[in-house]
């Protein structure tokens, strides 16, 4: 691979993440040639993005003897390059609704956060209400949210700080149905929405009241 490829990013480690995006399974020796640096240093940048959580090695055989090991991008280190998903999903969206009814799209939205409640319903039960919120505030983070609560007295107040679904939700705002309803399910009662981005808060904020 040509150098010139390259040139857009600047620091070694770059090179070597945007190698592996168009190289993947690459090993120390290849990368080291199309970044143009020696294989001890290829292998200290690998060493630090695999503690990042960017790159991770597989080991892969190739005919006899001890199976070599190969790098490539975990899905954090993917989400570190520009991509076209949001266009796409921004257009799926609009032929979904234009073939469907309003509240089969919401419906749709929200079985998708049903569905992924399921899976961690058995790990909430017999949890305090406070308890619960730490999962949901973990499950969110794994979905791309960085969230926050806190005891109100009104209930518990659940801050969404960054949304990644706030580019989508500025032309399909049914998208929102997603986290609130994961919420609901996951604490086993109403999540109601008192504050949205998408109307020009700071950041989206429910409101849920134990029983």
């Amino acid at each position: 691979m040509g150098t010139g490829i390259l040139a857009p990013m600047k620091s070694t480690r770059d090179r070597i993440l945007q190698t592996l995006l168009r190289s993947p399974r690459s090993t120390i020796n290849e990368l080291a040639e199309a970044v143009g640096i020696n294989p001890i240093s290829v292998r200290h940048h690998l060493t630090n993005l695999q503690m990042e959580g960017l790159v991770d090695a597989q080991e892969e055989r190739h005919g006899v003897g001890r199976p070599r090991l190969v790098y490539v991008l975990t899905d954090e280190g993917m989400e570190r390059f520009p991509t076209r998903y949001l266009r796409l999903t921004t257009r799926l969206l609009a032929q979904m609704k234009e073939a469907m009814s309003g509240p089969f799209v919401s419906k749709l939205f929200s079985q998708v956060a049903e569905d992924l409640a399921s899976e961690y319903t058995e790990q909430v039960k017999g949890l305090s209400m406070e308890e619960r919120l730490e999962t949901v505030k973990d499950l969110l983070a794994e979905e791309g949210f960085t969230v926050e609560w806190e005891k109100a007295e009104d209930g518990y107040r659940i801050h969404e700080i960054t949304c990644p679904y706030y580019q989508i939700g500025q032309s399909h705002p049914e998208v929102c149905v997603v986290d609130q309803t994961l919420i609901s399910k996951m604490l086993a009662v109403p999540a109601n929405k008192v504050q949205c981005i998408l109307e020009g808060s700071a950041h989206c904020t429910y409101l849920v009241k134990p029983k």
